[in-house]
């Protein structure tokens, strides 16, 4: 069964009518079925909790014949997404209402889909002063980017806001303050206005987390079968954790190409970008630029095999994935190799 909705004066256009039960349950097993094949999936980051309203994003505006599905069947929705998906993350949109809440308490970030808004549709209301303070504060997920991701859509492109007059500065800052880990510019082409590329670079470089080593120490010499410790200070420059528990991995290489790789007991994910006050007056009339994280000391130990030959080695640094020995993480620090290793120095093993 499908509703005839109309659009801002067009259409009509058909859309699925999901509060019926035979629609209803066949779109709950087509998620249960996505989330068999796909959760856990390495090629995918993230899925965005889509389904209801126009383009999946939680709402019916611009309708004027057609209402949003019934709270229960829009929680089912919620829950047939968080059952199917475990181990992929999921974002909800903001504007969900009770299924936003729903859905972040049970692990969800949130996405925005109208990054950039300063008054294309009104001149009283906008998203960015009026909408998503509003309802940050209902649904109660001014924390929720402390163990889940917050993910960015442009309102129109860039190009609007370039066209409009709307500071770059601000738009950037108040995404970055909001902990964001993503944004999507749906492709677009950047506006040529010089100061684009110096802001969006800016942006992008502090977007998500960024972690940089800023002081590591080793003993010279190791015994083979015996402990490296490592002491180490690490801090989280962006605006977000890293949502994955990476582990810090440490790499014996010797002159003819033999190597060893010991991942330790740190993971990166505990480490915290700044903070400032999003409720605070001053907040929405100038969002100030996000303070780096703390500075985190940080202990590891790991043992070396018993028949490691003896010698002189090329110590590295990398951050890798939880099952493997491969880096995955770029760190904002000069040395990397082609291979994504960052050499520190030599290592005497001894017998």
């Amino acid at each position: 069964r499908e509703l005839l909705c109309d659009y801002n004066g067009q259409g009509p256009f058909p859309i699925p009518d999901l509060d019926d039960p035979l629609v209803l349950r066949k779109h709950l097993d087509f998620i249960k079925r996505l989330g068999e094949r796909y959760d856990g999936h390495p090629d995918i980051d993230h899925i965005d909790l889509g389904s209801v309203g126009w383009w999946g994003e939680w709402h019916l505006s611009s309708s004027r014949n057609c209402k949003i599905n019934t709270l229960e069947t829009r929680k089912q929705i919620v829950e047939a997404y968080l059952s199917a998906f475990r181990k992929t993350p999921l974002v909800m949109l903001i504007g969900g209402g009770e299924c936003l809440s729903l859905a972040t308490s049970r692990g969800a970030g949130w996405r925005a889909d109208c990054l950039g808004d300063m008054g294309g549709f009104s001149k009283t209301w906008c998203h960015m002063r009026q909408g998503y303070p509003l309802w940050i504060r209902q649904a109660g997920i001014q924390d929720v980017w402390k163990k889940a991701p917050v993910a960015w859509e442009t309102c129109w492109d860039m190009r609007k806001w370039v066209a409009e007059g709307w500071s770059l500065r601000y738009i950037f800052n108040y995404a970055l303050a909001m902990h964001g880990s993503y944004i999507n510019n749906k492709s677009a082409p950047l506006p040529e206005a010089p100061e684009v590329r110096p802001e969006l670079e800016r942006f992008l470089r502090r977007l998500g987390y960024r972690l940089v080593l800023k002081q590591l120490s080793y003993p010279a010499e190791v015994a083979a079968g015996g402990k490296l410790e490592v002491a180490m200070k690490w801090q989280n420059t962006g605006s977000a954790p890293c949502y994955r528990p990476y582990r810090v991995a440490y790499r014996l290489r010797s002159d003819d190409g033999k190597q060893f790789v010991l991942t330790g007991g740190v993971s990166v994910n505990r480490w915290m970008p700044g903070s400032v006050d999003i409720f605070a007056p001053t907040f929405l009339q100038n969002p100030p630029d996000l303070p780096p994280g703390e500075v985190v000391a940080e202990s590891d130990s790991v043992e070396l095999p018993t028949a490691i030959p003896p010698g002189t080695y090329e110590l590295a640094i990398a951050v890798v994935e939880q099952k493997s020995s491969r880096p995955v993480v770029r760190l904002a620090i000069k040395g990397r190799a082609e291979d994504g290793w960052y050499p520190l120095g030599k290592l005497r093993v001894k017998q």
